[in-house]
């Protein structure tokens, strides 16, 4: 039974994150924000919150090592696999806003998030974690980075485009995100349970389940909507997505899982972070490498290839 919660549990974030969006999406065009403000803010939170339902339920349960996992498992699962499979299908364009400002952000909040976690490390007998001040303190530069998402939406030509999202009767908006609330409470208790039940039942860390099960379940729609697009030829905006959802991860999602409760930190999860660094690295290189800032199917392949050796790695790490 509880494995089988733990599937259901992954269609009911999927499901009530769309839901919840779309309702909060329909009240911000009743108060005639802008697709491309809804965009950028209501849809780029709602897409994120299976991962933070999912870290808050691991952080009360005192899962941490699932908490740290999911996020970094779903910003390299989201640049490698993600980007590697939709390359594969049709090349994807960086546009300039991405590659000069939202790739770099990302390095920086990817850097800043090993630094606070590391920042006791050489103190002996001190336990690393990523404190309630850390968390403040990437919420902080959270902050930062949605004034940069104010400004862009400014921008006439920002490189970014959104779909047109239409609005409905205020019943049925507020019923999507009632219903959207009650789905994700009940999918991340599930989602949590069920992982930490396998992990002890195949004896696994839960790092492990965090950085490859929860991490591809929780970024599913991501995929689907990335393959979607990519086979459609509709790729503009496919990697600033990806690098603005990681930047989500990093600063919003483990910045309130911190704020909530103080998340233990392993050393050997500074690996997973160097694996951030590299991803994000090599998006950069697609851009200075290629005679124009595109990530080539070649270069897909290298993605995919370079994420399936990451998990072979995390299985023979334990």
């Amino acid at each position: 039974m509880k494995y089988f919660l733990f599937a259901v549990g992954f269609v009911l974030l999927i499901k009530g994150a769309d839901l919840l969006v779309q309702g909060a999406s329909s009240i911000g065009k009743k108060f005639k924000l802008s697709d491309l403000i809804i965009g950028l803010t209501i849809v780029s939170f709602g897409t994120s919150l299976p991962e933070l339902l999912v870290n808050i339920f691991a952080s009360f349960n005192g899962s941490s090592e699932l908490a740290i996992g999911n996020v970094f498992g779903s910003n390299i699962a989201n640049i490698l696999l993600i980007l590697g499979v939709s390359a594969i299908i049709c090349p994807l364009p960086i546009t300039r806003n991405t590659y000069f400002s939202e790739i770099p952000f990302s390095l920086v909040a990817t850097l800043l998030v090993g630094f606070l976690a590391n920042a006791n490390l050489f103190q002996s007998g001190t336990e690393l974690y990523i404190s309630s001040s850390d968390g403040i303190i990437l919420l902080f530069y959270f902050a930062l980075f949605m004034g940069y998402i104010y400004i862009v939406s400014k921008q006439k030509h920002s490189g970014h485009e959104v779909e047109s999202f239409k609005e409905d009767s205020w019943r049925k908006s507020v019923l999507y995100i009632l219903v959207g609330m009650v789905a994700l409470y009940f999918g991340g208790n599930w989602v949590v349970d069920g992982a930490v039940i396998m992990a002890r039942y195949f004896h696994m860390s839960e790092t492990f389940i965090g950085l490859t099960i929860i991490a591809i379940g929780t970024s599913l729609p991501e995929l689907v909507t990335s393959i979607i697009a990519a086979s459609r030829k509709n790729t503009d905006i496919a990697v600033g997505n990806v690098i603005g959802s990681n930047i989500f991860n990093l600063l919003w999602i483990l910045g309130m899982s911190a704020v909530i409760k103080p998340l233990p930190f392993f050393v050997a999860s500074n690996t997973d972070i160097f694996m951030i660094i590299f991803a994000s690295s090599m998006l950069i290189m697609a851009v200075v490498i290629g005679r124009r800032p595109v990530i080539s199917r070649w270069e897909g392949m290298f993605f995919v290839l370079s994420y399936v050796l990451y998990v072979v790695f995390l299985i023979n790490r334990g």
